[in-house]
């Protein structure tokens, strides 16, 4: 324990939420690489770290190898076997996040056999197509950010000063990207037989009376709007105009509260029934009035409407979620039963049946075309602490056919979490309190004993695995995170001592554990 750093809050200048634009995509990532990443958030389990790194490494290989082959190449679904909170979930979490690839988490003991009321498993092929949906179209929309903003200051200016209605000039014809009626624009014969307009202006000086044209005022009249709108434009940049109200035209979509929809539970659908209907009734427009800023929010959402092409992002989402898509599935083991009872069981071994093509590759109806699951990327998950993996279905083990065991937590293994990964708790904690403009330190004996009594209460109580260190945490610093900012004063010291001091009497008391630990 002697080499146990000083844990303290993050520097002043938070990182950003996002993630770095260094990160290395998924070609530039070798197993041993990936290994690697996982190993910055998630503290041992090796075996599993390597099992999932040579999965995401061949889903690349595949899109290397030659088109007759490909289609062939079928991915290794994995089965994760370990208690609750040893890593389970984290592990494929971050492996999504690493291929950048759609992922969801659901848990199979919601599901129903087909029939019966609830949700059935094509559920979780368009949940997953919607998770993709909005990966693609979020990303189209970086790429068109810039565009859309100018779009949406030159709409915002076009509000605070509107255009003026004139004879003649672009100042009296509507911004392009304003939606509305715009005059229509005369032929050259029209213009040539059509008489001038308005009065014309005598100028006398030196050199006697002259008449001067209309347009002359006219320019003067844009220019001086040109260096009106500049000005505004500047105060916008600046955000002094923020707070002052403007009005929009916005659509709303058609309420359909009330109205009669097909009963029988919803989720079973092939289709988002209220969405379809929603899109198919008027949609109805509505003036608003709104600060600058609202305004600023809504018009920069039309104009990336306009910019992102649906069609592209639905047909790239479809091929990415064949292609790359991973679904997790949670609590596998609870589906999990004994065979060779009377007649089929609904929620186990009818379930399992319906999971079976699924897994094993089929077709899926979504609103949005259909999907095929022959190279999605199924990972399971359960602490099987009542049935085994073999009590599952033959079939249905046959398309899991890499498992992998991961090892229950101890003390030492604590301390690492505590320590180690880039969102130890311990940081988390530290930048909580900081916020509060007070400081706070776990020096090494104290995050040790931190360590050993969730350990202990693990093989006490439930074994809840990494879990336990929330919970102690939570309790540890209870009081402190109640008083502040009242209790500014000196930098707190979490040491042996206070640790003790302030868990021991929980720890001791049996039905005080029970309930509180």
């Amino acid at each position: 324990m002697s080499g146990i750093e000083r844990v303290t809050a993050p520097p002043a200048d938070p990182p950003p939420p996002s993630d770095p634009p260094d990160e290395p995509w998924l070609e530039e990532l070798t197993p041993r690489e990936i290994v690697a990443e996982l190993d910055k958030y998630i503290i041992g389990q090796d075996n599993a770290k390597k099992a999932v790194a040579i999965a995401l490494r061949n889903r690349w290989r595949r899109q290397r190898v030659e088109d007759e082959l490909r289609d062939e190449i079928l991915p290794g679904n994995l089965i994760l076997i370990g208690p609750t909170g040893v890593g389970k979930t984290e592990i494929a979490r971050r492996l999504a996040r690493l291929a950048g690839a759609p992922f969801i988490k659901i848990e199979a003991s919601k599901f129903t056999e087909v029939g019966y009321v609830g949700r059935d498993v094509d559920a979780m092929i368009r949940d997953l197509v919607d998770v993709s949906i909005n990966m693609v179209r979020a990303e189209r929309e970086d790429d068109v950010a810039d565009i859309a903003d100018q779009r949406t200051e030159e709409r915002v200016l076009d509000l605070l000063l509107p255009p003026t209605e004139g004879p003649e000039g672009t100042h009296g014809l509507r911004s392009p990207t304003m939606p509305g009626p715009t005059a229509p624009t005369p032929s050259a014969s029209e213009v040539a037989e059509s008489p001038p307009s308005g009065p014309k202006i005598f100028v006398a000086g030196p050199e006697g009376v002259k008449s001067r044209a209309d347009g002359e005022d006219q320019e003067t009249l844009q220019g001086r709007r040109e260096r009106t709108r500049e000005k505004l434009r500047k105060l916008l940049k600046d955000g002094k105009l923020e707070e002052r109200e403007v009005e929009v035209e916005v659509q709303q979509s058609p309420s359909i509260d009330g109205m009669m929809v097909p009963m029988g539970g919803s989720e079973g659908m092939d289709y988002n029934f209220t969405e379809m209907l929603q899109d198919m009734l008027p949609k109805k427009t509505k003036r608003r009035q709104v600060t600058v800023a609202e305004a600023r929010r809504i018009l920069f959402q039309d104009e990336l409407d306009r910019l992102v092409d649906m069609d592209e992002v639905i047909q790239e989402a479809l091929d990415r979620a064949e292609d790359m898509g991973i679904v997790f599935l949670d609590e596998i083991d609870k589906i999990a039963g004994e065979r060779g009872g009377v007649g089929p069981d609904v929620s186990r071994e009818g379930v399992q049946r319906d999971l079976l093509p699924i897994v094993e590759g089929s077709t899926v109806q979504t609103k949005y075309g259909l999907v095929r699951t022959d190279h999605i990327l199924f990972i399971a998950a359960g602490a099987f602490h009542v049935s085994k993996p073999s009590d599952l279905i033959p079939e249905l083990q046959g398309r899991f056919p890499i498992r992998v065991e991961l090892t229950s937590l101890g003390e030492a293994d604590f301390v690492r979490i505590l320590l180690e990964p880039k969102n130890a708790l311990l940081v988390q904690y530290a930048a909580l309190v900081e916020t509060e403009g007070a400081a706070i330190t776990f020096d090494a004996a104290g995050v040790a004993e931190i360590a050993r009594i969730a350990s202990e209460l693990n093989s006490r109580m439930e074994n809840i695995g990494a879990r336990r260190l929330q919970t102690v945490m939570t309790t540890l610093l209870e009081d402190i995170l109640f008083g502040l900012p009242e209790a500014l004063g000196d930098p707190i010291v979490v040491d042996e001592a206070f640790v003790r001091e302030h868990l021991d009497a929980i720890v001791r008391d049996e039905d005080l554990r029970r309930y509180i630990l």
